[in-house]
């Protein structure tokens, strides 16, 4: 049995991982609930509020992509952990898997969906109608549900490390 890790490189890169993660839940529901939000005011046809037009300006979420520091600096971990921890332990394997599929959800759903309402948004404004916007609204909501629920599993996991 190795000692647990500790030292000062170790707390900065821990604190590091947590901040990832904790910024991919920030970015991620924000962008679930203002989708929900966009939705329910495409259905009442109402006016949209500035702050929901400003989000979805067109653009790359890069404040989303901080999530992919997760496994970079979860790999930091297990190297400064001296042994305590490896890719052998199976809720560190859990934790890579629960990953992988949440960027196959905000890589395959979340994201591009987000980047077809940012434009759908422009030629709403145009008059277009909203049906591409109503559907790519639930997507968003719904693919963020599903990231959250997954960013929230594997942080459970990590912390419990059973």
């Amino acid at each position: 049995m190795h000692q647990p890790p500790d030292g000062p490189a170790f707390d900065i890169v821990l604190i590091l991982h947590v901040g990832c993660v904790v910024a991919g839940l920030a970015t991620v529901a924000t962008s679930g609930v203002l989708a929900a939000r966009l939705r329910r005011l495409l259905s009442d046809s109402a006016p949209l509020p500035e702050l929901v037009v400003r989000y979805f300006r067109p653009g790359v979420n890069w404040a989303g992509r901080s999530v992919y520091g997760i496994p970079l600096f979860g790999f930091l971990l297990l190297a400064l952990s001296h042994g305590a921890y490896s890719l052998r332990d199976g809720w560190v394997t859990a934790g890579l898997g629960i990953f992988v599929c949440m960027v196959l959800v905000t890589e395959g759903m979340l994201w591009p969906a987000e980047r077809r309402l940012q434009s759908s948004l422009l030629t709403l404004s145009a008059g277009a109608p909203p049906e591409d916007s109503l559907r790519d609204a639930r997507v968003v909501s719904l693919s963020a549900t599903v990231a959250i629920v997954l960013l929230l599993v594997g942080s459970v996991l990590m912390v419990a490390q059973p």
